[in-house]
Formats: C-alpha cells, structure tokens, sequence
C-alpha cells in the first residue's frame, strides 16, 4: 500500500483519450533498471519453453505455452512467438507491477475499487526470418475476452476490463513486431475491412514505444499482433484487471505468493471471502476500497 499513488492518478487528459481512443500511453512507467530485471527474468522463461538456436524443435512443453499452431509436447523453434499466461505467479518481481505505483492508480480511477488481476501474458517474439514467397495478408484483429464479444448485449458492449502492456523493448522502428491499434474502436461491435481481404481497417496506428512504456487499453479495442522483420526479439508483459465477478482467464496460480502479500494485492490476486464476496463484497473482500476510503475520505469513494 503506496501513498505515493496519489502522484500518478488518471489525468484529465488520460481520461478523455481512454474515453474517446479507447487508449492511452504512459512513457517512462518503469525506470531502466527494472526493466533490466524484469527482461532478465523474461529471458529465464523464455528459454524453459524454447528449442535453442540450431536445434531440433522438439520436446516436451509445459501446458502454459499458449500456441495453437504447435502440436502438445513442443518446444517453441527458436524464432517462434511464445505468449505465455498466468505468469505473474512465475516469480515475486511480477507481483511489484501488479500494484505499479505508476500505473495501478490510473486502473482503479477507470474501473473502480472492485477490481482484480483476470489474466496476464508475456509475449517474446523473435526476429522472423523473411520469407519473399509469402503473400500478404491481415493481421488477426480481435477484442478481448473471447465469447464476452458474443454473448453481452449492448452496442457498444460494456467495458468490463481493461489491460496495461508494458513494454520492455524499443519498438519505436516499424516493423519490430509493433502492437496495432485502431483508435476509437472500442465503441464498435464490428470493425469494418477494406474490400480487397488484404488491407488493413482504416485508421489503423502501430504503436512505437520506447523501454519502460506502459501503454493501457480497452478490451473492447480492436488489436492485432503483427510480425517481426527487425533484429530486436520484442518482449512485452501483459496484465489484464477486470471487475471481481469476472471469472479469471487464467489459473492463477499464486496462492504460493498470497502469504507475502499485503490485503490489496491478496484482492487483486482473487482473494475473497466466498462466493458472494464478488458480486457483493464486504469491506473484508475489498481492502482497496477500505484504503481510498481512509486516505480521501468515505464521500469521495463511490458506492
């Protein structure tokens, strides 16, 4: 619990992009050094799911590799792409971005006290070898949280989460694997493509970030990943909030951390005291909530 959160609470002007755009960037969320520790701790995973240079792609693969285009029992060939979920459990310095101080204030300013981690996922994406007979095609533009698009109502349907990327590699050169966006998205159920299959929706943004960026995202923002025609491997690390009766796409395999955390972060990890405490919490299921209540007071915490 960091009462230096107050420093970096959601700007006027935040609010306004994530409300219009559907997102928003936040430069120098992380200070070199962390991100030194954190692409060190990255590099670490990445090589427990990865065949080394020169070798045979082949072995045994835990099931948390999320790949659909490898059979079960793979290692990852060295330039694929490994999305890794639930990995914050994977080691303590991931708990210290759940609960940013640069970041995690802007959360709750959006969502409200009534929050919780969902899903988090590392991306380590390799330098792909080019490939001059490959036709062109578009990216695979989605929103976020599967059959939610299907089956809420609304248009546009309601927000639910939201997700923070923070990047741990200069994408500021096209071409590096770039996260693609089209603004204002967000507020449609439908994204519209040009005729030829090919293109891309108009509008669309790549993103181009330095180290150390934090950049949030509406759910309902239509992304896509692209490929890597650069020599950077580009890392990101992903963690998705939503609201505390949103059933978490990941495990969660945390319990072996909950000991060492403080209430807040027990909440954001799913902590509860049963089931209704996530559509009806008490202020034991919910101690963020207890917390901005002491330090701004009850009046200024919504119900």
């Amino acid at each position: 619990m960091d009462a230096g959160w107050f420093n970096h609470c959601l700007s006027d002007d935040e609010r306004l992009e994530f409300e219009e755009n559907g997102f928003f960037i936040v430069e120098d969320a992380l200070p070199p050094e962390m991100v030194d520790n954190l692409i060190a701790v990255v590099d670490r995973l990445d090589a427990l799911y990865r065949a080394p240079v020169g070798t045979q792609d082949t072995g045994p693969s835990p099931s948390s590799v999320i790949n659909p285009n490898r059979p079960p029992g793979k290692l990852l060939a060295p330039r694929e792409r490994l999305n890794l979920s639930d990995f914050v459990g994977k080691d303590e310095i991931f708990l210290e971005l759940l609960d940013w101080h640069k970041t995690f204030p802007k959360v709750w300013d959006l969502l409200g006290w009534n929050i919780q981690l969902y899903h988090s996922h590392l991306t380590v994406t390799p330098p792909s070898l080019p490939d001059e007979t490959e036709a062109p095609k578009r990216f695979g533009w989605h929103q976020d949280s599967g059959r939610l698009n299907l089956e809420l109502e609304g248009n546009p349907r309601p927000r639910v989460s939201l997700k923070v990327g923070f990047f741990l590699t200069d994408t500021r050169t096209p071409g590096c694997a770039n996260f693609y966006i089209v603004p204002g998205s967000h507020l449609k159920n439908e994204l519209e493509y040009p005729a030829d299959g090919v293109s891309n929706p108009d509008g669309t943004l790549e993103v181009r970030v330095p180290p150390g960026t934090a950049v949030f995202f509406d759910r309902r923002l239509w992304h896509a990943a692209s490929p890597n025609h650069s020599d950077i491997t580009r890392k990101v690390l992903f963690y998705g909030y939503g609201y505390r009766w949103l059933r978490p796409r990941d495990d969660m395999t945390v319990s072996h951390f909950m000991d060492q955390c403080d209430p807040i972060r027990q909440q954001l990890l799913g902590a509860s005291t049963g089931g209704y405490g996530y559509t009806s919490p008490r202020d034991e299921d919910v101690p963020l909530k207890t917390w901005l209540s002491g330090h701004l007071g009850a009046e200024a915490v919504a119900p």
